[in-house]
């Protein structure tokens, strides 16, 4: 910690600014001192005000989309069937374990039946607690079980509530790190209000409620601000600890609870590299959060009973590199500019090449292939080289994982977000800049002799660490839409800090002759105030327009199906289609897949291409022996895949399937000249017909204006194969 306490005892000149002395008498730098060991009744009095206001806007967001959800779907007074049908595609699945624990005749038999789970695949026995990120609905049914309140509160509720009460959270943490880093909670103010304006790029939980990143961003959020305060400058030794467990909780509880944590830890952990190598962070801090991640990482392998894709990833590999490099590279930041920069440019290829290497020869021994889809997607992505490859095709054609739209910067402009959220990043990233050129120009002899020169330009570690954050994940949002959530939410905080902060107003002050305390004060308060003035009068209407607005779930169609699943197939019937629907079948029905959304293995995904050949140009004898071996009794068509328009051309899922067979696409367009006729009409629309040799292998037990099910047959005199060929 000797680098830290010079840090507190060097003379600095900060641009934009002001010395620690004068930040500590407002209300966050009081912050600090009552936090850790204060008495003033004043500052006592600012944070429970503080703390009280944060709650409460949590809270109001809590509600907000709890009453938009039941506005939308009219939940209290639709089936339960219908309810359930609402959790769409992967959504289904995951609150069907919530179910099926709760259904269970004890806890113990609950988990048994999820550790060796034949239901999710056919004609296979999984472990759905390694497998799948399900933990929050293990937790939540056993506290269903053990609290008194099944009398008066459904279970689907005690789920719902609880996903909607992390929304609370999530603002609540976003309120904190604004507060931080401004030393003023009117700027959690603001960022709580921005959150909730800009509701539909930050959030959509309100129709997603099971999505695994809805459980694990609000702790995502908890730890940036767990972060935030464990890297402020006045913080003592023993509560530094005390906050480094508190990041270590948030990042596991991030970790259990989404599948792509390791992705996202990943950008983090290039986020402290680069802190670490521009001279922002002391040796102990940024060992200690890598140490956080590891340790987060290792837990959550454990508790997935060794989940090889936990040791396989990236980031385990990226970080043991990092180490391991600075370990045998002691003297990195030491020499002149030049020389620290060619150290550092030599620092930076050793570890990628090694955190390679290491990648590469872990999934080599572990035979890991769980994850190749993604690099396949990320490969073909960035234009890396076409590919048919199925898997990849499948993500690269959804528009979640397209680039972010553009009509997106214009919502946030409206709310007047994106404004002062580009000035606080440029004039923040001049700043940046200026104080890591002047890092590196710092003399190794000046650090040996432990007294730090002083710096014309200098940038707090936690100023730091939040502009490199909403950067890194700025980027990530541009180049995958569905992880605009990760960037959006952060992105209020970090505007929020610029504009009622001191940095941004010192340094404009400075530019027009005007910097005095007072004159500060003034800007710093009243311009926050003007802004939530004109935000309420602008979409208050708004808001209680869209709450009084009421709508009904209508889905007839689908809600007849799983009525007619659920009482004229056997329990144990297993059931071939769509990713989609399946998981809505096992939620609503039970009854036993033959794959589903949950795309994180090799064997299913294999599977699941293999099924969809359903929609593909196949004839009945090649589907047929498909199903069967995937241990398919019925299969479920849907027109609106089987007629697909929502894509275009290239696009549609039977267009995927074609590419990849090596068929010439439907429809008037330009194909591969490697690309041949199919020598069988589409599946999905020849048995339809109910002729040979359709009529051989399928019959259809059900069809509605959507869906046709069809029952494959068990028995087939070879003549009638053979003819149907």
């Amino acid at each position: 910690m000797t680098a830290l306490r010079q840090r507190k005892s060097s003379k600095v000149k900060e641009v934009g600014l002001e010395p620690q002395s004068q930040r500590c008498e407002h209300a966050a730098g009081n912050l600090d001192k009552t936090t850790f060991g204060g008495t003033s009744w004043w500052t006592v009095l600012c944070i429970i005000l503080g703390s009280i206001v944060g709650v409460s806007l949590g809270l109001l967001c809590c509600i907000y989309v709890a009453t938009l959800h039941e506005n939308d779907l009219w939940f209290s007074n639709i089936k339960e069937v219908e309810r359930e049908i609402s959790f769409r595609t992967e959504c289904g699945l995951y609150y069907s374990y919530y179910k099926q624990m709760l259904s269970a005749s004890s806890i113990q038999e609950g988990l048994s039946q999820l550790i060796n789970d034949n239901t999710t695949e056919s004609m296979r026995t999984i472990n759905i607690l390694q497998r799948m990120n399900i933990y929050q609905e293990v937790l939540l049914s056993i506290l269903y079980r053990i609290l008194p309140i099944q009398t008066y509160l459904e279970p689907v509720y005690f789920y719902i509530y609880t996903v909607f009460a992390l929304q609370a959270v999530y603002v609540f943490a976003l309120f904190l790190t604004s507060w931080m880093l401004s030393d003023c909670w009117l700027a959690g103010i603001l960022a709580g209000v921005w959150y909730i304006l800009n509701r539909v790029d930050t959030t959509r939980v309100e129709f997603t409620i099971s999505l695994r990143e809805n459980w694990s961003l609000p702790f995502f959020a908890l730890q940036v601000a767990a972060i935030t305060c464990y890297l402020r400058p006045q913080l003592r030794l023993q509560h530094q600890r005390v906050v480094l467990w508190l990041v270590f909780v948030c990042t596991l509880c991030f970790c259990l609870t989404w599948q792509f944590n390791q992705f996202i830890l990943l950008v983090q952990a290039f986020l402290i590299f680069t802190l670490d190598s521009l001279d922002f962070l002391t040796a102990e801090q940024t060992t200690s959060l890598y140490l956080v991640q590891v340790m987060s990482l290792l837990c959550v392998w454990l508790l997935q009973f060794c989940n090889s894709m936990v040791l396989g990833s990236l980031v385990l590999s990226f970080i043991v590199a990092v180490l391991f490099i600075k370990h045998f590279q002691t003297g990195l930041k030491t020499g002149g500019l030049v020389t620290r920069v060619g150290k550092l440019a030599v620092h930076a290829v050793l570890v990628l090449a090694l955190t390679l290497i290491i990648n590469y020869s872990t999934k080599r021994v572990l035979q890991l292939r769980s994850d190749e889809h993604i690099f396949k997607f990320i490969k073909a992505k960035f234009g890396l080289g076409a590919t048919r490859d199925f898997d990849a095709s499948l993500y690269l054609c959804e528009e979640a994982f397209g680039l972010l739209p553009l009509d997106t910067f214009d919502r946030l402009a409206s709310t007047l977000l994106m404004y002062p959220y580009l000035c606080t990043l440029s004039v923040l990233v001049i700043v940046l800049a200026l104080a890591a050129l002047a890092s590196l120009r710092e003399s190794g002899a000046g650090r040996r002799s432990g007294v730090p020169e002083e710096t014309a330009f200098s940038m707090r570690p936690d100023v730091a660490y939040n502009l490199l954050h909403t950067i890194f994940f700025g980027l990530l949002a541009f180049s995958t839409m569905r992880m605009k959530y990760l960037w959006t939410g952060h992105m209020c905080a970090f505007t929020a800090f610029g504009v009622c902060g001191r940095e941004m107003w010192t340094l404009c002050l400075r530019v027009i002759h005007c910097n005095t305390e007072g004159k500060l004060k003034l800007i710093r308060y009243s311009v926050p105030v003007v802004l939530l003035a004109f935000l309420y009068y602008k979409f208050w209407p708004k808001l209680t327009e869209e709450l009084s607005e009421l709508r009904e779930f209508y889905d007839p169609d689908t809600v007849e199906l799983m009525t007619w699943i659920s009482s004229k197939t056997p329990k144990r019937a297993v059931f071939a289609g769509s990713m989609q629907l399946l998981a809505g079948i096992k939620l609503c029905t039970g009854r036993v897949l033959t794959n589903h959304p949950h795309y994180e293995d090799q064997a299913l995904r294999e599977r699941t291409q293999q099924v969809y050949q359903i929609y593909a140009r196949q004839s009945a004898e090649e589907v047929h022996k498909l199903l069967r071996a995937a241990g398919a009794d019925y299969v479920v068509l849907e027109d609106s895949i089987c007629y697909e328009r929502r894509h275009s051309r290239g696009c549609r899922l039977r267009d995927l399937l074609d590419l990849a067979n090596g068929h010439i696409m439907d429809g008037p367009g330009e194909n591969d000249p490697d690309l041949v006729p199919a020598s069988h009409p589409r599946f999905c629309q020849a048995v339809k017909t109910g002729e040979p040799p359709y009529s051989t292998f399928f019959t259809r037990v059900f069809h509605n204006k959507t869906f046709n099910v069809y029952k494959l047959k068990k028995s087939k005199k070879k003549g009638k194969r053979n003819g149907g060929e």
